[in-house]
Order: structure tokens, then C-alpha cells, then sequence
């Protein structure tokens, strides 16, 4: 946990780059034993990060006052992404279950979305909660392409779209469907916009491994036609997260890039593994959180997460 970390460090693009981070302050190893970790979400009333290890079929749960990484939840249903909603409830992700739930202040899980117009969803896989109160979430076929995080099957559906659920009503409806396996979702700060990551290349040469970016139309629900925000220039991005000034930190296979509101490569943080997802925390939010193959990792930085 202590010292410098072999195969960590920064590496800037761009002198913004250098207002972001802290010179002393180093990628630190906070917990290791997965088996492909995920859907990091930190609750800041208790101070904890939780996180998907999504194999082994659990959510742990990491306590920020004394650093002990306990078992949050098992089974979890092959748990991937998480969120929290308005009112910080935990909203999941979940492969074996193909549905979206949330997790109420008693304990008690409610399913949120399992089908879409009498069929099975895929295997959601990352969500992101609006100021409204809907849940907007990506469902590709990985939890379905293999026994390792799922249960394999045929999709019911035939494609793999991003949703939007109606907080009164629990409607579910297409907000984007011409998407190879949507993958990581985030809104911009002002929440004027929508991103999606798009990692079609993880089963198709020549596949999508990007990040688009739609307008959100005046109705608050629906999108316009997406453009091309950022291509991934080491393996794929999955999961992201804004920092409140607009730029995107991404997961990628070399550690995490620090995109600007351009789309721009600006840095570099480097991990020793594939990284998988990321999300802000600690007091500050000035803290980036980042779940890799079998390990979790943390450093502060000198911005502050999403507002």
C-alpha cells in the first residue's frame, strides 16, 4: 500500500494535465484477490466505497476510516455497475438476475427493470442516475456470452440498447439503439449531455472502442443523433466519471486517461492492470477510486469529482 507501486505513475500530455494531479501524492493498492473487479459507487454518509467482483459473484465493501475491505454482499447476482440515486439508495447493475435493482434503507432489493416489452434484458451492465430521478443504464451481452459472469444464453431481445427508466411510472424505453455493446455512462456536469462508451472491439476486429457523445433534447429523456467524442488509444474504455470542471477520467487498458471537454488525451495514470471502471470519493470527492483486474486502487488528485 505504501511507497511507489511498480507500473504506477502520471504521464502528461498536456501542460492542463499538470494542474490535476499532486507530485507526492501516489497511486496507493487498497485491497487485492478478484477476479475482474467493477461498478465502484462511494457513499459518502458512511464513508465507504463499494465494488463488484463480479466472478466470485460478491460486492465488497471497503471502510475509508480504518481501510478493512469486508464482504458487502453474496451472492450478488454477478453484480457490475453501480450508482446511487437521489436519495442514496444503491443502484445495481446485475448479469445473472438481467436487471437493474435498488437496494432500499431496510436491506429489501426491488427490482427496477427486467424486461423490455415482455422480453428478458441482456445483462445490464453500467448505470447512471439523472437529477429528475431516472435511471438511464447499458445493456450489452456480456453476461450472457459466458459462464464466468452470468449464465450463458441467447438474447431475448436481439440487440443491445441503452435505456432510460421513468421515475413515476417504472416505463422503460430505447433511448439508444444503434450501439454494438454499449458499455460505460455518464452525464456531463450540467447534464446537457450524454456519454457512451462503446466497446464493441472486445468480440469484433475492427469493432468500436470509443466514447460517443449525444445532446440530451429539450425533453430531458430522449437523445440526439451522437457524435464521436474519443477513441481509445490503449485497448478499451469502460467505465468513466466527470470531474466537476468537464473532463472525463476513463478506465482503459494501461491505467486511466484524463480526456478534456474536447475529447482530448491530456494524461495518464498508470496501474499495473487492466482498468475496469472508476468513480470519485472521499470527503473532498478529491479522491479517484479505480477497480482493475483483481485489485483496487486509489489516489487523490487535485480536482474534485461531478457536483
Amino acid at each position: 500500500m505504501f511507497g511507489i507501486l511498480d507500473g504506477t505513475g502520471f504521464e502528461s500530455f498536456d501542460s492542463s494535465f499538470e494542474n490535476c494531479f499532486i507530485n507526492h501524492a501516489k497511486v496507493e493498492r487498497l485491497w487485492t484477490g478478484g477476479r475482474w473487479l467493477e461498478g465502484p459507487a462511494y457513499f459518502a454518509a458512511g464513508r465507504y466505497l463499494i465494488w463488484s467482483d463480479i466472478p466470485n459473484n460478491r460486492i465488497m465493501r471497503w471502510d475509508e476510516t480504518d481501510g478493512y475491505t469486508s464482504v458487502f454482499r453474496e451472492p450478488s447476482n454477478n453484480s457490475n455497475g453501480h450508482t446511487l440515486d437521489n436519495f442514496g439508495r444503491l443502484i445495481s447493475c446485475e448479469h445473472l438476475s438481467r436487471s437493474v435493482t435498488r437496494t432500499e434503507f431496510d436491506g429489501s432489493i426491488k427490482v427496477i427493470a427486467s424486461h423490455y416489452e415482455g422480453q428478458r434484458l441482456n445483462s445490464p451492465n453500467d448505470v447512471v442516475v439523472k437529477s429528475d430521478g431516472s435511471i438511464w443504464f447499458t445493456d450489452p451481452s456480456y453476461g450472457i456470452l459466458m459462464d464466468y459472469e452470468g449464465k450463458r444464453a441467447v438474447s431475448e431481445i436481439g440487440a443491445c440498447n441503452v435505456y432510460r427508466v421513468e421515475p413515476e411510472t417504472g416505463e422503460l424505453v430505447v433511448v439508444a439503439a444503434d450501439y454494438d455493446k454499449p458499455n460505460g455512462i455518464a452525464f456531463s456536469p450540467d447534464e446537457s449531455e450524454l456519454f457512451i462508451a462503446d466497446t464493441g472491439a472486445s468480440h469484433t476486429v475492427g469493432g468500436p472502442a470509443h466514447i460517443r457523445r449525444h445532446k440530451i433534447n429539450p425533453d430531458g429523456k430522449s437523445l440526439k443523433t451522437s457524435e464521436l467524442f474519443a477513441d481509445c488509444t490503449s485497448g478499451l474504455f469502460d467505465g468513466f466519471r466527470f470531474d466537476c470542471d468537464g473532463r472525463i477520467w476513463t478506465s482503459a487498458e494501461d491505467g486511466v486517461h484524463c480526456l478534456n471537454p474536447d475529447g482530448r488525451l491530456i494524461g495518464k495514470i498508470y496501474i499495473p492492470e487492466i482498468v475496469s471502471n472508476v468513480c470519485f470519493g472521499g470527503i473532498k470527492r478529491n479522491r479517484l477510486f479505480i477497480t482493475a483486474t483483481s485489485s483496487l486502487y486509489s489516489v487523490f488528485l487535485n480536482v474534485n469529482g461531478r457536483c
